[in-house]
């Protein structure tokens, strides 16, 4: 979501340059194998291409596609493979639907669990991410942060994380620390892009200091990852990442 004017694998060079791990979406239109010789650590990449996880006529494609997307996983040396409440197709829910039932919600929970012993076989965390139904993705049952973190919870499983994503939980939910401080002990990872406009932090009306403040004091020692387009430069946007998530302590009183 940076550096757009570059192809991927420049892309992927000036953020790992920039002292930072490389998170990617969808892997298979790109080459895998220069993407791997381009010397980043990569954390986190898209862990399926079709199918709904909470869809009864559809999850199998969820979980065969993930199977397939292993390899390059394992290639890129990638901890966590995320995975949303629907399938997505541009960004929009592929089978819109506006009201979640028993049986989604008991489809996504058997899902998961095959995802998670998936994850366990091959060392990777499958994250289940929130999103919001406001603005991004309207018709997504269970994908507000309650119901994904509710999921997570009943799978119980180590390798089944919950992906929280901020700025889908600002417009959402809001009460943002709170939702940290309840979820923390079920967060593989932690995305973050300010509200309105999905820009870097600093950009809007989120206070990342504090929700970093926030993280520190809970314990938080996981990895924040900025999904987010930058405001205007590139490498700004980064800056203002790290300088919104460095916490610095007061100095010892003399």
């Amino acid at each position: 979501m940076v550096f757009l004017d570059l192809p991927l694998e420049e892309r992927v060079r000036r953020i790992s340059g920039a002292g930072f791990d490389v998170e990617l979406w969808d892997t298979r239109k790109h080459n895998v194998e220069r993407l791997s010789a381009a010397g980043a650590v990569f954390s986190s990449m898209t862990g399926y291409s079709a199918g709904s996880v909470i869809d009864p006529d559809t999850s199998q494609n969820v979980i065969r596609t993930a199977r397939a997307l292993i390899p390059t996983a394992l290639e890129l040396g990638v901890s966590r493979m995320v995975v949303h409440p629907a399938e997505l197709i541009d960004g929009q829910a592929a089978r819109p639907a506006f009201r979640a039932t028993g049986q989604l919600w008991l489809t996504g929970l058997r899902t998961l669990e095959k995802l998670g012993e998936l994850g366990a076989e091959h060392g990777i965390v499958i994250t289940l991410e929130n999103l919001n139904t406001i603005v991004d993705h309207p018709g997504i049952p269970l994908a507000r942060a309650k119901d994904t973190l509710a999921l997570v919870e009943a799978v119980g499983h180590p390798n089944v994380k919950m992906m929280l994503d901020l700025y889908h939980a600002q417009i959402g939910e809001g009460n943002l620390i709170d939702l940290l401080r309840r979820a923390l002990p079920h967060i593989g990872e932690i995305q973050v892009a300010d509200v309105p406009g999905r820009c870097e932090p600093g950009t809007g009306e989120i206070n990342y200091p504090a929700v970093a403040r926030a993280l520190e004091q809970a314990g938080y020692t996981g990895t924040v990852g900025m999904e987010a387009w930058a405001e205007s430069d590139s490498a700004l946007a980064l800056d203002r990442f790290r300088e919104a998530f460095t916490v610095r302590r007061p100095a010892p009183a003399v």
